[in-house]
């Protein structure tokens, strides 16, 4: 069979084009810089190419044996979701003016996309109730460790406080960062399922540069921002607050309860699960932060006709302008997932977007109160979003085990990184209908006593 090829390779002949643009003979003569030691011998230990055809059922028969949401209902969550995302988000973003778009440094040819990455940063705003917000970061994650380091930097204080109650994906990231910056990171306990306001007060002083919690927090709580607010303002510390968008459509805006920066992942809002990235993070902060903030600001403004334009701006601060002077070097953002999200809010609208969120609140609120009819234990004390603790008499990953065998996908185990190795963590979206719920909880009780 003739082999046929997705992405053409080069031919002889292209290589001998190559070369005798080059000056030189051989492949070989072009690598002779390499010391002859530590130049492959041989060829590669590897199979021989398919032919697309083949390849192609060999890759489809391997995906095939992952399970997925469009298979199985899922009630995990753990910052990654199953939301709804309207059909326009994906006709919009396969446009080739945005899906091959890098950064728009020429206004000119990019006003399509710097307008997108506007909104995107206006809606942020109105949902985080801050003044600014840059147009992406890479995710969650990063966006809330670039925050403690402009924190440090801004407050000249070697330490940051943060919640165990925040995403233990989050807490690593920030350790590392930390680690190259040379600033000190001291985790504060928790009260059950929130943080732990007296652990908070003996802990904080004037060397804490921020305290940082999570709004709902891992566990799906609700965390009192205007107590914690009250005690880092006493030591002069910022608080910054790593926010569900999607929560923010029903919660009170941490802006309005005090927060001095609101980071967090745009992943419920229009971004696929696609088995856990690419994400979309995003930064807003108070307006005296403004020349900090790390990644790309988008601006609006007038041409010399008067005409509605934008542009990035305030590049003054960024890593490729003043490089010894730049507030961070990160240098990736997800202009593509942002724009997405922009989209999908602007498809949902205000008022969708809220009925979204209060479906998450109400299908939570229902699952957690049949799983306690039916005898579980359900931890949280707090009011929570859409995410709750389960105690179950087995192992998670047993449950997990078996639910998956009769078609569901189960909750996330917090044995690892809280140590007890039978409390499930449940996620209920919206797309979760009551039959599923009912289901689950049914197959669950099965489970459990079976």
């Amino acid at each position: 069979m003739t082999n046929t090829y997705r992405y053409l390779p080069d031919t002889k002949q292209d290589q001998k084009e190559m070369l005798e643009f080059l000056n030189v003979s051989s492949v070989d003569e072009l690598f002779e810089d390499i010391p002859t030691s530590l130049r492959l011998d041989g060829e590669l230990d590897i199979p021989e190419a398919d032919p697309e055809p083949v390849l192609v059922k060999k890759m489809n028969k391997l995906a095939s044996k992952n399970i997925n949401v469009d298979q199985y209902p899922s009630f995990l969550g753990a910052g990654t979701y199953d939301h709804y995302i309207p059909s326009v988000v994906d006709h919009m973003i396969s446009r080739s003016e945005f899906y091959t778009a890098y950064t728009p440094y020429q206004p000119e040819i990019s006003q399509g996309e710097l307008q997108g990455m506007f909104e995107f940063q206006t809606m942020v705003c109105e949902l985080t109730g801050m003044d600014v917000a840059n147009s992406s970061m890479y995710d969650g994650f990063t966006s809330l460790a670039e925050a403690a380091s402009l924190a440090v930097a801004s407050k000249r204080r070697p330490k940051v406080l943060i919640s165990r109650g925040v995403h233990p994906e989050s807490r690593e990231v920030l350790d590392t960062v930390a680690k190259g910056q040379d600033y000190k990171v001291e985790e504060v306990g928790l009260d059950t399922d929130i943080t732990d306001l007296q652990q908070l007060e003996t802990q904080i002083d004037k060397d804490t540069a921020a305290v940082i919690v999570q709004y709902p927090n891992f566990f799906g709580s609700i965390e009192d921002l205007v107590e914690i607010k009250k005690y880092a303002k006493e030591q002069g510390a910022l608080l910054i607050v790593s926010a569900n968008p999607l929560a923010l459509a029903l919660l009170q805006s941490p802006g309005k309860l005090g927060a001095d920066m609101v980071v967090g992942d745009m992943q419920p809002l229009g971004v696929p699960m696609a088995f856990g990235g690419p994400h979309c993070g995003y930064f807003a902060v108070n307006k005296k932060f403004m020349r900090k903030i790390p990644g790309r600001i988008v601006g609006q403004t007038n041409d010399d006709e008067g005409n509605r334009g934008f542009v990035l701006t305030l590049q003054a601060r960024e890593q490729h302008i003043r490089r010894d002077k730049a507030t961070s070097n990160i240098c990736s953002n997800q202009a593509l997932n942002a724009i997405a999200s922009s989209i999908c809010m602007s498809a949902l609208g205000k008022r969708g977007i809220r009925e979204m969120a209060q479906q998450n609140f109400e299908k939570a609120d229902y699952m957690a109160n049949l799983l306690q009819s039916n005898g579980f234990t359900v931890m949280n004390k707090s009011a929570f979003f859409n995410e709750f603790v389960v105690e179950l008499p087995r192992t998670v990953k047993e449950v997990n085990e078996r639910l998956l065998e009769l078609g569901y996908i189960g909750g996330y185990d917090l044995g690892e990184e809280y140590g007890d190795n039978k409390q499930m963590l449940i996620a209920v979206t919206e797309q979760r209908s009551k039959e599923e719920i009912d289901q689950f909880v049914e197959l669950l009780e099965a489970v459990v006593n079976g």
